[in-house]
């Protein structure tokens, strides 16, 4: 049998459309219902603002002091000049000229002799034109040979002269090393005699021994004497 109802007819196909737009409403009814707020006109007053009332305002007068200006101050008194009569005579002082009259005789100044200090030159060892020459170097010819005798010379004389013993007597052992430093000046004597050791008294010994060097002839640079410088290194063991 075959159903009489239109399907277009039904009720219930949009029946959650309904729902949605009817709970919509409500909601938007509601929400209308508690915001709403009257207000009483008559108790409301916002009062009128009066533009004359502000222009109106008084203003204060503000008055400018003027001060007086200060008195002026009190003439100064006239100043008095006292006239002095002149009584005191004054003596001129008369300049006497110190230039020389032309008759006048011109006395003579003798000539002053300046007398020139010879300045002590000093030119090292090796590089000097003519060497000093030790007692019993003369014969030798040239720098060189002059300078090998010279050595030898000195060696021989201060192994000869210089107390060995000292260095046992003062508790040193083992090999020692002296630094004689000296000067033979332009007259050919030993001047400026320093020492270096590790004792004082070795030091003293090295002094002593090199003061009995004899008088040498002095060494000479551009055919002048001249003062020269000297080391020496003295070395020797000590005998346990």
């Amino acid at each position: 049998m075959e159903s009489k109802k239109n399907p277009k007819a039904d009720v219930g196909r949009n029946s959650s459309i309904y729902f949605a737009v009817g709970l919509a409403l409500m909601l938007l009814l509601t929400n209308l219902a508690i915001n709403y707020k009257t207000y009483d006109k008559e108790a409301i007053d916002i009062g009128q603002l009066n533009m004359e009332e502000e222009l109106e305002e008084e203003i204060p007068i503000t008055e400018q002091l003027q001060t007086p200006p200060p008195p002026p101050p009190p003439p100064a008194a006239p100043e008095v000049i006292e006239v002095v009569e002149d009584e005191v005579e004054v003596e001129e002082t008369i300049i006497e000229s110190t230039e020389t009259d032309q008759e006048e005789e011109i006395m003579e100044v003798e000539e002053v002799e300046v007398e020139e200090v010879e300045e002590d030159i000093e030119v090292p060892f090796s590089v000097i034109e003519n060497v000093p020459v030790f007692p019993g170097c003369e014969k030798q010819k040239g720098n060189a040979k002059k300078k090998q005798c010279m050595s030898d010379k000195i060696a021989k004389f201060v192994n000869k002269k210089f107390n060995k013993d000292l260095a046992g007597d003062l508790g040193l052992s083992g090999r020692q090393r002296i630094s004689v430093i000296f000067k033979i000046d332009k007259t050919g004597n030993i001047t400026n005699v320093n020492a270096r050791a590790p004792h004082p008294g070795l030091e003293k010994e090295a002094k002593r021994v090199i003061g009995l060097l004899p008088k040498m002839k002095p060494g000479k640079q551009r055919g002048k004497a001249v003062t020269v410088p000297y080391s020496l290194p003295i070395l020797f063991q000590v005998q346990d």
